[in-house]
């Protein structure tokens, strides 16, 4: 009998890399008693979650072989662009965004000392479409879009997703905030 214990999230996340890069996992319950083989006790809900924060996507087999689990390449781009800004980045936005300013293509997004790298990655992963990718220092992120022009439309954006994921921690019930930011540089508190 093994015994089954949680892990940290990191560690989790290792163990769920592991199993996946096999390519033989075809569904989550399969990636549960996988973990549970390699005594990791996981809810399917946390799983889900996990899935997503990985950004692993179910791939069709070739010549009807069932579909399975993949991750993007390290320091790749996601597999799918996302359609809206992931959950995770909103709380990281609410977290950590302290200002934002843009010119023509290129967004600067400031955090508090040594969170730079945590927000960078967020943007990485979170994949939108708007971006090409990022660059961190200790407290800045410059973000870099794919339209010339595009560095005010996002700057916009991640001010109002930072407002977004605020309001979520201030009012847990109220999953969108209306305030939304118009000025060439955003601050926040």
């Amino acid at each position: 009998m093994t015994m089954t214990a949680p892990l940290t999230r990191s560690a989790r996340h290792a163990r769920i890399v592991e199993l996946i890069d096999k390519g033989t996992i075809h569904s989550q319950s399969e990636l549960a008693a996988g973990l549970e083989a390699r005594g990791v006790a996981v809810t399917q809900a946390t799983l889900s979650r996990d899935l997503d924060e990985l950004g692993a996507v179910k791939l069709r087999g070739v010549d009807g072989e069932p579909a399975v689990y993949a991750l993007p390449q390290e320091g790749g781009s996601p597999m799918r662009p996302a359609q809206r800004a992931p959950d995770a980045l909103v709380s990281r936005l609410g977290d950590l965004l302290t200002g934002v300013e843009a010119s023509a293509n290129l967004v600067v997004v400031r955090t508090p000392p040594g969170a730079a790298q945590f927000l960078a990655s967020a943007l990485d992963k979170a994949g939108l479409p708007a971006t090409i990718g990022t660059i961190a220092g200790d407290d800045t992120v410059l973000v870099i879009t794919r339209e010339p022009d595009g560095g005010q439309a996002l700057a916009v954006e991640l001010s109002a997703l930072a407002v977004r994921g605020r309001g979520a921690r201030a009012h847990p019930k109220s999953p969108t905030s209306k305030e939304s930011p118009t000025s060439k540089e955003h601050s926040t508190p």
